[in-house]
Protein backbone atom coordinates (compact mmCIF):
# COMPACT_ATOMS: atom_id res chain seq x y z
CA UNK A 1 0.00 0.00 0.00
CA UNK A 2 1.41 3.33 -0.91
CA UNK A 3 1.93 5.42 1.54
CA UNK A 4 3.69 8.53 0.25
CA UNK A 5 4.32 10.08 -3.02
CA UNK A 6 6.30 12.58 -4.22
CA UNK A 7 6.52 14.08 -7.80
CA UNK A 8 7.29 17.84 -9.26
CA UNK A 9 10.95 17.43 -9.16
CA UNK A 10 13.33 17.93 -11.90
CA UNK A 11 16.19 20.25 -13.72
CA UNK A 12 16.36 23.57 -13.08
CA UNK A 13 19.17 26.36 -13.80
CA UNK A 14 20.33 28.09 -10.39
CA UNK A 15 17.55 30.88 -9.55
CA UNK A 16 14.86 28.76 -10.85
CA UNK A 17 11.80 27.78 -9.27
CA UNK A 18 10.17 24.63 -8.55
CA UNK A 19 6.77 23.34 -6.72
CA UNK A 20 6.70 19.62 -5.34
CA UNK A 21 3.87 17.89 -4.37
CA UNK A 22 3.29 14.94 -1.54
CA UNK A 23 0.34 13.35 -1.83
CA UNK A 24 -0.17 11.19 1.91
CA UNK A 25 -1.98 8.63 3.29
CA UNK A 26 -4.06 10.23 5.97
CA UNK A 27 -2.73 7.70 8.87
CA UNK A 28 0.45 9.25 8.00
CA UNK A 29 -1.02 12.72 7.37
CA UNK A 30 -2.90 13.35 10.45
CA UNK A 31 -0.20 12.45 12.41
CA UNK A 32 1.45 16.50 14.24
CA UNK A 33 3.84 17.57 11.55
CA UNK A 34 4.50 17.01 8.22
CA UNK A 35 7.82 17.70 7.07
CA UNK A 36 10.04 17.48 3.83
CA UNK A 37 13.51 16.13 3.69
CA UNK A 38 16.23 15.89 0.97
CA UNK A 39 19.22 14.10 0.57
CA UNK A 40 21.96 14.91 -0.97
CA UNK A 41 24.16 12.57 -3.67
CA UNK A 42 26.95 11.07 -1.95
CA UNK A 43 27.63 8.19 0.40
CA UNK A 44 26.61 8.27 3.75
CA UNK A 45 24.69 11.62 3.77
CA UNK A 46 21.44 11.52 5.66
CA UNK A 47 18.10 13.00 4.93
CA UNK A 48 17.84 16.70 6.49
CA UNK A 49 14.90 18.04 7.57
CA UNK A 50 13.75 21.26 5.19
CA UNK A 51 11.05 22.01 6.26
CA UNK A 52 8.08 21.20 8.76
CA UNK A 53 4.24 22.16 9.32
CA UNK A 54 2.33 21.00 12.00
CA UNK A 55 -1.48 20.61 11.99
CA UNK A 56 -2.29 24.24 13.14
CA UNK A 57 -0.50 25.77 10.18
CA UNK A 58 3.11 26.20 11.80
CA UNK A 59 5.92 26.12 9.81
CA UNK A 60 9.43 26.14 10.22
CA UNK A 61 12.85 25.86 8.02
CA UNK A 62 16.11 24.94 7.91
CA UNK A 63 18.78 27.97 7.95
CA UNK A 64 19.87 26.98 4.48
CA UNK A 65 16.72 27.98 3.00
CA UNK A 66 14.86 30.06 4.82
CA UNK A 67 13.13 32.72 2.79
CA UNK A 68 13.15 31.04 -0.49
CA UNK A 69 11.48 27.72 0.72
CA UNK A 70 7.67 27.89 1.87
CA UNK A 71 5.74 24.85 2.77
CA UNK A 72 1.66 24.90 2.65
CA UNK A 73 -0.70 22.46 3.12
CA UNK A 74 -4.41 20.93 1.62
CA UNK A 75 -6.24 19.09 4.77
CA UNK A 76 -8.96 18.27 2.51
CA UNK A 77 -6.50 16.66 0.13
CA UNK A 78 -4.43 15.56 2.30
CA UNK A 79 -0.99 17.09 0.46
CA UNK A 80 1.57 18.59 1.62
CA UNK A 81 3.31 20.97 -0.72
CA UNK A 82 6.96 22.70 -1.31
CA UNK A 83 7.63 25.75 -3.38
CA UNK A 84 11.20 26.70 -3.38
CA UNK A 85 12.27 29.87 -5.05
CA UNK A 86 16.16 30.81 -5.89
CA UNK A 87 17.30 27.73 -6.24
CA UNK A 88 21.29 26.91 -5.70
CA UNK A 89 23.04 23.88 -6.64
CA UNK A 90 23.40 22.83 -3.33
CA UNK A 91 19.55 22.53 -3.14
CA UNK A 92 20.50 19.44 -5.59
CA UNK A 93 18.95 16.14 -3.57
CA UNK A 94 16.30 13.86 -3.45
CA UNK A 95 13.45 15.23 -1.83
CA UNK A 96 11.24 12.93 0.01
CA UNK A 97 7.98 13.75 2.41
CA UNK A 98 7.33 11.91 5.49
CA UNK A 99 5.45 12.88 9.07
CA UNK A 100 7.64 15.01 11.22
CA UNK A 101 9.11 13.52 13.04
CA UNK A 102 9.34 9.95 11.10
CA UNK A 103 8.58 6.76 12.58
CA UNK A 104 11.54 4.52 12.56
CA UNK A 105 11.08 1.46 10.22
CA UNK A 106 8.08 2.77 8.45
CA UNK A 107 8.49 3.27 4.61
CA UNK A 108 9.37 6.21 3.29
CA UNK A 109 7.99 7.06 -0.66
CA UNK A 110 10.34 7.17 -3.61
CA UNK A 111 11.22 10.66 -3.43
CA UNK A 112 11.39 13.30 -6.11
CA UNK A 113 15.15 14.25 -7.33
CA UNK A 114 15.16 18.04 -7.39
CA UNK A 115 18.63 18.84 -10.04
CA UNK A 116 19.71 22.54 -9.65
CA UNK A 117 22.88 22.80 -12.65
CA UNK A 118 22.84 25.49 -15.71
Amino acid sequence: QVQLVESGGGLVQPGGSLRLSCAAASTIFNRLAMGWYRQAPGKQRERELVASITKSGTTTYADSVKGRFTISKDSALNTVDLRMNRLKPDDTAVYYCNSFPPVAGEAWGQGTQVTVSS
